[in-house]
């Protein structure tokens, strides 16, 4: 059964997946209303994870789930490394293979998710600090090179292949 903590972030989850999928118009022209939508989304949804679920967690089994959640923070950074430079077909198609990879490590039976539920004290005083989680300020898109170098970088680090979304 799926407790509180598990519907909210599940319920994000599909949310924010309705919202990318009405990005793309066509082949590269993009609905940067919605993409912007998607990006403030995903940037609090991560802001919640990473500064009150897992430490929620963290407190209660202190180490025990430290791979799983070291996985999901470098997953973390690749997603938030995307999000830096403009939409793009490569963009959006990497967006959504990791994403679909990560959220069934938080969705599924004794995934993240399921953990919370069982293992963090006070899931309702936790569930009231995720719904009051402000927005992160989220900058303008960059350009530079040196930005896809780190994307690139950012999501080698996390398992990940840039040039693989440039090809398939």
């Amino acid at each position: 059964m799926q407790g509180s903590l598990h519907r909210f972030f599940t319920e994000d989850h599909r949310r924010l997946n309705d919202i990318l999928k009405i990005t793309d118009i066509q082949e590269n022209m993009f609905d940067n209303t919605a993409y912007d939508r998607f990006r403030k989304g995903l940037l609090k949804h991560i802001k919640m994870e990473e500064t009150i679920l897992f430490p929620a967690l963290e407190k209660y089994k202190r180490g025990v789930f430290t791979e799983r959640i070291e996985k999901l923070r470098l997953e973390h950074g690749a997603l938030t490394a995307l999000l830096v430079p403009p939409p793009s077909s490569v963009i959006l198609k990497a967006l959504r293979f990791i994403l679909s990879s990560h959220n069934i490590l938080e969705e599924e039976p004794e995934g993240l998710y399921d953990l919370c539920d069982e293992f963090v004290q006070n899931p309702e005083t936790v569930l009231n600090k995720l719904e009051q989680t402000s927005e992160v300020p989220v900058l303008a898109h960059k350009t530079e090179l040196f930005i896809l170098e780190a994307t690139r970088r950012a999501l080698k680090r996390a398992g990940y292949d840039y040039d693989y979304f440039e090809t398939h």
